[in-house]
């Protein structure tokens, strides 16, 4: 392969990394934001939630991608095509997400938050001081498998025009008749990132029992 071609595949990987970070930066604290109104049981928001979060969830990423792209327009929410692509994404992984984080606060210990509230806690210090720095901890392992997935999702975001790993890769297999070599590449370049995530996974971990004397 010519450098060209390389070049053209890593600029695909700038855009899908891109991708990632701002989805991942969005949709974790809005999954968290979804778990918490619904852990509340406010009436009616509550399974309002929970019917958007089941749809999402039933919903092929793909399908809304194309949703996003060319049905929101028709209610006046015109998007170029990267934010088009960030918000299917957000979407996407925040109702995944939503569901680890539900499950983690719905078997968080009572206990605790009733030894909190009889010291004279409030409900937003019990939370932020008691049981985020908690469930977080426990949440790790399958919040980097959602945040995988979300990156392995990103090729489906070329059907409205966005240059990722995937479509570089094919515009350059196009281009020289032999694409085998730059889906190599691609490969090479996805499992690096996702490699990346879960070394800083491990090593969020290793940290976590030093400090909590917790055994791995």
């Amino acid at each position: 392969m010519t450098w060209p071609a390389i070049r053209t595949i890593l600029d695909g990987a700038v855009v899908t990394a891109m991708l990632a970070a701002v989805s991942i930066l969005l949709s974790l604290p809005l999954g968290l934001l979804l778990a918490l109104l619904r852990w509340r049981r406010v009436p009616v928001l509550a399974g309002a939630l929970a019917a958007f979060v089941s749809l999402v969830r039933a919903t092929p990423f793909i399908t809304l991608v194309l949703f996003v792209f060319f049905i929101l327009p028709s209610a006046g929410i015109q998007l170029d095509p990267v934010p088009a692509a960030i918000l299917a994404l957000t979407i996407n992984t925040a109702a995944f997400s939503s569901e680890i984080w539900r499950a983690a606060l719905q078997t968080f210990s009572r206990d605790q938050r009733e030894a909190a509230a009889a010291f004279g806690l409030s409900e937003r210090q019990i939370f932020t001081r008691i049981v985020f720095p908690q469930i977080w901890r426990a949440n790790l392992g399958p919040l980097v498998s959602e945040v995988t997935i979300l990156l392995k999702c990103t090729p489906a975001v070329a059907v409205i025009g966005v240059v990722e790993i995937t479509r570089a890769a094919g515009r350059v297999g196009a281009e020289t008749y032999e694409p085998l070599p730059p889906f190599l590449v691609a490969t090479l370049i996805y499992t690096a990132l996702i490699a990346t995530l879960v070394r800083g996974q491990r090593v969020v971990e290793r940290r976590i029992a030093r400090r909590y004397g917790v055994t791995r």
